[in-house]
């Protein structure tokens, strides 16, 4: 009875083992140490064979979980895809919030609601407020856009419409806005 009781605490192991990881491997020889458990509690055979159905079960398991996970789970490596950060920029589009200085073309673009330094493509003329661009390489921490060939949206002439330079103007009504917005469409 004495090994009953060795791998009932093996297999606990094994299980709480498998809770702080994430390899999923553990468990399955808690499920071995289980098999070799019951085979000494009914005193059906020695040591020697509760070993080797413990390391069969588990290793059987283990073999099987991989090639089932393998059927079920994508192919590929779906966090080698996922882009964050400033990795995520390129493509996206943003909104220059400030023109293109004369000396260095540098200007100020928003995407995702951070403002960037910002610099025209090679090709590009120099940026002007209000333009959508389309983010196309990360160097350092400036980006370098393109022009979309789109207008701004009303959103964004409706917000700098009636503005001078520091000074902001408040907030408007929802009619004076509706308004706005309907000069802006036509």
């Amino acid at each position: 009875m004495s090994g009953f009781w060795v791998w009932l605490i093996l297999a606990a192991v094994f299980f709480v083992a498998e809770v702080m990881t994430t390899g999923f491997v553990l468990m399955w020889f808690g499920v071995g140490a289980l098999v070799a458990a019951l085979l000494a509690f009914g005193n059906l055979s020695g040591f020697g064979v509760q070993t080797a159905a413990f390391l069969a079960v588990s290793i059987a398991l283990t073999i099987a979980s991989r090639t089932i996970f393998e059927r079920l789970l994508p192919k590929g490596n779906a966090a080698g895809d996922l882009k964050t950060g400033m990795d995520a920029l390129p493509g996206q589009i943003g909104v220059v919030e400030e023109a293109s200085s004369s000396e260095t073309g540098e200007g100020a673009v928003r995407v995702f609601g951070s403002v960037w330094r910002a610099f025209p493509a090679p090709d590009e003329a120099p940026l002007r407020k209000g333009e959508q661009v389309q983010v196309e390489r990360i160097e350092g921490v400036s980006i370098f856009v393109r022009r979309t060939g789109g207008e701004p949206s009303w959103r964004t002439e409706g917000r700098t419409k009636g503005r001078t330079e520091g000074v902001e103007s408040p907030p408007q009504g929802a009619a004076e806005f509706e308004q706005e917005r309907k000069e802006l469409e036509r």
